[in-house]
């Protein structure tokens, strides 16, 4: 048997370590094209879900774009506003005052809590519904309010996400539109009438601040339509208020 030489010895060594790199390469290759395919079932997965999502506000808004006579909407009423800058409850000249008992069913205007909503939150439901009288300082900031009757608040979940997200788009809205349940123990709606569109708009002299006239503002629908919302906030944007510039 022929004795092994040095330089046969190296070939040997070289050659098992040339074969232990492509045995690693291999399994690289193997590794990387696991972790692609898992990523590419993420991103699939992902991407089902985000489309899912889609089509199911999509068909939250077509349930709720049909014809604008079927919402039963009455015509916007304008009732006279008071209350500007009038602050109640703690940390006011009023401080046990924090019930406010409102002209108008829902309010457009009046007197209110010291602090707003400002929450990321914009569709509320009966277990997390700030007062009325916070929403109410709300409206003096721009918002405009859809408030609707208890009754319908899980039928119509989908539809009120949706319709917050179109319209809180809208740059006549500028995320200032708000969905909550109406508070059934300070008055019902009108027979028939499940929804209701509020907003506060003013007049206000841009070099002193001053509130020259204001003017509350309402509708009240039998049904949902989301043409019937956007004329609404186009009519009255956040911008026409005691303090649009405010959260």
């Amino acid at each position: 048997m022929a004795r092994e030489t040095s330089r046969d010895r190296r070939e040997r060594v070289a050659a098992m370590q040339a074969a232990q790199k492509r045995a690693e390469r291999r399994r690289l290759l193997v590794l990387i094209g696991a972790c692609v395919a898992v990523i590419a079932i993420i991103g699939a997965a992902v991407a089902w879900a985000v489309v899912g999502e889609q089509n199911k506000k999509n068909a939250a808004l077509d349930a709720i774009s049909g014809d604008v006579a079927s919402a039963q909407c009455d015509p916007v009423t304008n009732d006279p506003a008071t209350g500007s800058s009038e602050h109640i409850g703690p940390g006011t000249n009023q401080p046990t005052l924090t019930h406010v008992d409102y002209t108008t069913i829902p309010p457009s205007s009046g007197k209110h809590l010291a602090a707003p909503a400002v929450d990321k939150r914009r569709v509320y439901t009966t277990a997390d519904v700030p007062a009325v009288e916070t929403l109410v300082h709300n409206l003096e900031h721009g918002y405009t309010i859809l408030w609707y009757d208890p009754s319908i608040e899980k039928t119509q979940a989908a539809s009120f996400e949706a319709l917050a997200t179109r319209i809180n788009a809208m740059k006549e809205s500028a995320n200032k539109f708000l969905v909550v349940p109406w508070d059934t123990k300070r008055g019902a709606f009108p027979a028939g009438k499940k929804y209701a569109l509020s907003h506060w708009s003013a007049d206000v002299d841009q070099s002193t601040g001053q509130v020259k006239s204001q003017m509350g503002h309402r509708q009240l629908c039998g049904g949902l339509n989301t043409s019937v919302v956007e004329t609404f906030v186009k009519q009255h944007p956040w911008s026409s208020a005691p303090e649009p510039g405010a959260a």
